[in-house]
């Protein structure tokens, strides 16, 4: 199998296959230095791009420098990743033509207030690279949140006039 990485309609560059992939198949292991998750925050923390990839509970991560940091997400992915022995490999879920971008979910879980846009064009896409359990998350903090500020007093910078939220 031979991987070559070439503009992408999802985002920027992205990973193709110029041979066809069956199910089942080990695509590629995404490889690179292993920091914590301090370190790559300090590191990266001006950065709006960055590959790096969660190891177990995510206060490991690996740096990517390697042909896995090219394959983008897709909420109709043709790959998925599983973590063995602390080594991460990106694994085919069906058949892949030749020519095909490989792509994966991302299922993101940790990423502030960055709404983390997907671009994948999928049927059945969900807006967001975040997994439905962060989407969930995210939804009840915006609720909870919403039920603390209601009932609270502000004040119009304009008008000087208070009113209740």
């Amino acid at each position: 199998m031979a991987l070559i990485i070439r503009s992408s309609a999802i985002h920027a560059a992205g990973c193709y296959t110029t041979t066809p992939i069956p199910k089942g198949r080990r695509v590629a292991e995404y490889t690179g230095p292993r920091l914590s998750k301090s370190e790559a925050d300090k590191a990266y923390e001006k950065s709006p791009i960055t590959y790096l990839f969660g190891l177990g509970t995510g206060e490991i991560v690996i740096d990517g420098h390697c042909m896995a940091m090219f394959i983008n997400h897709s909420c109709d992915a043709n790959c998925e990743t599983s973590e063995v022995r602390g080594r991460v490999w990106i694994k085919s879920i069906r058949p892949i033509a030749a020519g095909e971008e490989i792509t994966y979910d991302y299922c993101l879980y940790d990423g502030g207030d960055d709404e983390a846009i997907c671009n994948c064009g999928a049927k059945e896409c969900r807006g967001t690279m975040y997994s439905t359990e962060e989407i969930r998350r995210r939804k009840r903090a915006a609720r909870k949140a919403a039920g603390e500020n209601a009932g609270k007093r502000t004040v119009d910078r304009k008008t000087r006039k208070t009113a209740k939220g």
